[in-house]
């Protein structure tokens, strides 16, 4: 089987432009970085996993021509509406960080990671609760892949996506998560937990006020 039948002639453009996507910070980003800065890779890793998941659920949907909830506009607007709640309560919960005063509570604190089930749910709510990633993947597959592209080229596209999304997140977590990062951090990691919380409760916000213009 050769790359052409695995991959489209416009697949380039595609990875290009879904890469240029990945370095712009969104709710996903900030989510990562809030908890990498205080657990480290082994409190993130599983929120990089949820995200790169939803992200994987989506760019199936779009591969299966899903448009209902582009065009139901009641549907995309309880998502949203769900979604903004979501990144109100995670903003809030990061907008609460403490300073560490010690290397012992900070030892203190990394034993306390989240479970990899909390981080999976965290990650997988925090891509599913924002169907603007659904459009997205549609204005990709449909707008740079154009009609000729066949479904083996849509899947290998989409596998490709997926792990581009969690390799990215996975290297956020990781250099974030260095020791030598993590000492030149400590002083400020409660503030840059709270730039974090800020940023996604600014998220949410905005959904809501959309509503309100």
């Amino acid at each position: 089987m050769s790359l052409s039948t695995l991959f489209p002639v416009a697949f380039p453009a595609l990875a290009l432009a879904h890469f240029v996507a990945l370095l712009s910070p969104g709710q996903d980003f900030f989510l990562i970085v809030g908890h990498s800065i205080r657990h480290r890779l082994q409190g993130s890793r599983f929120i990089c996993l949820g995200v790169a998941l939803g992200n994987a659920l989506y760019i199936a949907l779009a591969i299966l021509g899903w448009t209902n909830i582009r065009d139901n506009q009641l549907v995309f607007s309880f998502v949203e509406i769900l979604g903004a709640i979501y990144l109100l309560w995670i903003g809030q919960r990061l907008l609460r960080s403490q300073k560490t005063e010690t290397l012992v509570e900070a030892e203190h604190e990394q034993e306390k990671a989240p479970s990899a089930i909390n981080q999976l749910f965290l990650g997988l709510n925090s891509a599913l609760l924002n169907p603007k990633n659904a459009l997205f993947y549609m204005s990709l597959m449909t707008v740079i892949l154009g009609s000729e592209v066949t479904l083996i080229q849509q899947v290998s596209c989409g596998v490709w996506m997926f792990f581009a999304v969690l390799l990215w997140d996975l290297f956020i977590a990781t250099a974030i998560g260095r020791p030598r990062i993590q000492m030149q951090l400590k002083a400020v990691i409660h503030i840059i937990e709270r730039v974090a919380g800020l940023v996604l409760i600014f998220f949410g916000i905005t959904l809501f006020t959309g509503y309100l213009a």
